[in-house]
């Protein structure tokens, strides 16, 4: 009972994250659960996804009442990451569990590089408008549906400074459709991983829980936060998990 309450706690903490960055919290339980509980990372993405999905799902929800999210716009990018999220979870579940974490090492970095280079770059206010629609919306859900696939994310981490630096959003309406893409590319993702026996569904029910008892905390941050800190919080947090996982190779 005292192990399980520990998972929910856990849960909690990650869910609040979630909450702030528009991620469900995966990024982060990833390198954790490698870290502190020895799983090794194909186990850990897929138990991850077990407290990601329903997170996302309530934040996304939360995202959505505070800035209504276009419904089409999240078409686009949700079929076309549910389709690739599907391919990178099946290519992942053969790959190497070591040779993944470096990749996963690698993916958080160039993330970081993306954000640091947005956050120095020219400044331009965000636009009323996104300046790009479907096709471009579709390939980048490809895209970041394919990346979610493979390490398990759901993808929110690639689209989410796309849509700020290419499309124009302004940093919370980019994390409020990158939970819109998310939420189907995280639930195919979880299902192939549980068809390869690669989720510990106790620990992740435990943290599933606590997330939902934090998450909407976490949206209501992100809401409060300035636009600079809240993008400068989200590059700390990417190189934290980097770092975890690099004491795990």
């Amino acid at each position: 009972m005292l192990e399980w309450a520990g998972y929910v706690v856990f849960g909690s903490a990650l869910g609040t994250l979630g909450g702030i960055f528009g991620i469900g919290g995966g990024l982060i339980a990833i390198p954790a659960l490698g870290l502190l509980f020895g799983l090794d990372q194909q186990l850990a993405q897929g138990t991850a996804l077990v407290m990601v999905v329903p997170n996302v799902l309530l934040a996304l929800w939360r995202y959505h009442q505070r800035n209504r999210i276009d419904p089409r716009q999240a078409a686009a990018l949700g079929v076309a990451g549910l389709l690739c999220a599907w391919l990178g979870s099946l290519w992942a579940i053969g790959l190497d569990p070591a040779l993944m974490r470096k990749g996963f090492i690698g993916f958080l970095l160039f993330l970081v590089a993306m954000n640091l280079w947005r956050m120095f770059s020219h400044k331009q206010a965000p636009a009323a408008q996104l300046k790009h629609g479907w096709p471009w919306l579709g390939a980048l859900g490809g895209l970041a549906g394919l990346m979610g696939g493979l390490f398990g994310v759901g993808g929110a981490v690639v689209a989410t400074p796309v849509l700020t630096a290419a499309f124009g959003a302004s940093q919370v309406v980019a994390q409020g459709l990158s939970l819109a893409l998310a939420a189907p590319s995280t639930g195919i993702t979880l299902v192939t991983y549980a068809m390869h026996s690669h989720v510990n569904w106790p620990m992740g029910l435990a943290m599933a829980a606590g997330g939902l008892l934090s998450i909407s905390w976490g949206v209501r941050i992100a809401y409060a936060l300035p636009e600079r800190v809240l993008r400068m919080a989200f590059c700390g947090f990417l190189l934290v998990c980097a770092l975890m996982l690099a004491l795990k190779v």
